[in-house]
């Protein structure tokens, strides 16, 4: 069994403690900041035995180094950005599988928002840590990718299933649904998601974790094959790549 732990850190970002429960072995995903870590950690009688990076910006390795000091553990991140992840033991790419005790995780490229961005995903668990890559009805910005590397990733991400538990690293559901609205507002489901997070978030709960099935069904990133946002962007019957493009375009100046 994969316990999964979500801390809300800084302004918007989440880490994520995972814990073995057969071995008691504990891995942090994409530690922003040292401290809520180590708080958590010894609230809970854990040490921490593994970093898993997803990509190199400073809100998803800051405390690599501090954590890596105060525990023995190895730093686990992608290998096409070895040289930008601070104390990095171990790099993993495309199709490579990491341990946390018994409960394995296959990492996929999915470059776009940082050149060389993975994810990790838990099947046994059906948990997916992606990073920047897939938000809750968002994507991330495209600062070192282009929009055919992102639709390829986000393609990546759609062809598990339905059930997968999609972990993300921020706190962006509300913004994002706003701006979905104005692509796709005849969404049924995306409308009727809009008022649940409207209510969470209104009550000061997550909305996070979303799930794969939930996204194919109301984020316009995933959805550039919907009618409604192909007539919206003035795109009908254009490539795929194309409408994910514009639509990531907007969203980009929403």
């Amino acid at each position: 069994m994969l316990q999964v732990i979500q801390i809300p850190v800084l302004q918007d970002n989440y880490v994520y403690l995972l814990h073995a429960e057969e071995t008691g072995e504990t891995a942090v995903v994409d530690p922003a900041v040292a401290e809520p870590v180590v708080a958590e950690l010894e609230a809970r009688g854990w040490t921490l035995s593994a970093i898993f990076n997803t990509h190199h910006h400073y809100d998803h390795v800051g405390a690599n180094l501090t954590l890596k000091e105060k525990y023995d553990l190895k730093i686990y991140g992608p290998s096409a950005e070895r040289e930008r992840i601070p104390g990095i033991d171990i790099a993993v790419g495309d199709g490579d599988t990491v341990y946390l005790g018994d409960n394995a995780a296959t990492v996929y490229d999915v470059p776009g928002h940082t050149a060389g961005h993975i994810a990790y995903h838990f099947a046994d668990a059906d948990a997916l840590f992606c990073g920047d890559t897939l938000f809750a009805m968002g994507c991330g910005r495209l600062f070192e990718g282009t929009p055919d590397q992102m639709w390829r990733s986000l393609s990546t991400l759609m062809r598990l299933p339905d059930d997968t538990k999609v972990y993300c690293a921020h706190e962006y559901t509300l913004a994002n649904g706003r701006f979905a609205l104005s692509v796709e507002p005849h969404n049924a489901e995306l409308v009727a998601r809009m008022h649940e997070v409207e209510d969470l978030r209104a009550k000061g709960i997550p909305t996070i974790p979303s799930t794969i099935g939930l996204e194919k069904a109301t984020n316009p990133f995933l959805r550039p094959m919907s009618e409604e946002i192909q007539d919206i962007t003035g795109l009908v019957g254009a490539p795929l790549p194309a409408v994910f493009a514009e639509v990531r375009k907007r969203k980009d100046n929403f």
